[in-house]
């Protein structure tokens, strides 16, 4: 296949309850600071476009702000720590890579996400030297989901993962239209202004 013909084969391992907000337009933003075994040591933005590979290990329910805490219950709903299988979803595009330093700015974004302050805090204190990256994403979901086989390269508390299978070019749906999404994207923007 050639490179025209196929998205990047790249996933951003994601919270499946992270990954159900984006895909359902509750959320345009994550926050990384790198996987615990990332090869280097903080988080890279690798590719500016990727799948989004829900990952269910580490979701903690008393870190979702309280309207969140049921969809957490539903994105574990037949999940196991034995799932022979990953289901993709959803696509995105990074429209803005914001480093974040201090608790002041990050505060700013407190109803933009549906963590609670005391997640994004872990998150920006963690790593103290690095930056906290707030990706703004524009996110598609596909029209037809893809079931991959979960394999080993794809386990571990790590930020991306390449995707051992080709996949020919999916239709995708903006979660968001334009109009919507650049309003998010103000809101945003105000908030950190």
């Amino acid at each position: 296949m050639t490179a025209q013909n196929v998205l990047q084969n790249i996933a951003l391992k994601e919270w499946a309850v992270s990954v159900k907000a984006l895909a359902e337009g509750k959320q345009i933003i994550v926050m990384r600071k790198g996987g615990i075994i990332e090869e280097t040591r903080d988080f890279q933005l690798v590719s500016p476009s990727f799948y989004l590979m829900p990952a269910f290990e580490h979701q903690k329910k008393h870190l979702l702000k309280d309207e969140f805490m049921d969809d957490l219950d539903e994105t574990l709903a037949g999940w196991s720590l034995d799932t022979d299988t990953v289901k993709l979803e959803a696509y995105a595009e990074v429209a803005m890579d914001i480093e974040i330093t201090d608790q002041q700015t990050l505060d700013r974004l407190r109803d933009l996400h549906i963590w609670t302050d005391t997640f994004a805090e872990e998150r920006l204190r963690w790593k103290k030297t690095k930056p906290l990256h707030v990706l703004v994403l524009r996110v598609y979901r596909l029209e037809k989901p893809f079931e991959l086989p979960m394999v080993p390269a794809y386990n571990g508390c790590k930020s991306w993962v390449r995707l051992e299978e080709e996949i020919g070019l999916p239709v995708r749906i903006p979660v968001l239209d334009d109009e919507a999404f650049q309003t998010e994207v103000e809101k945003i923007k105000q908030a950190l202004a």
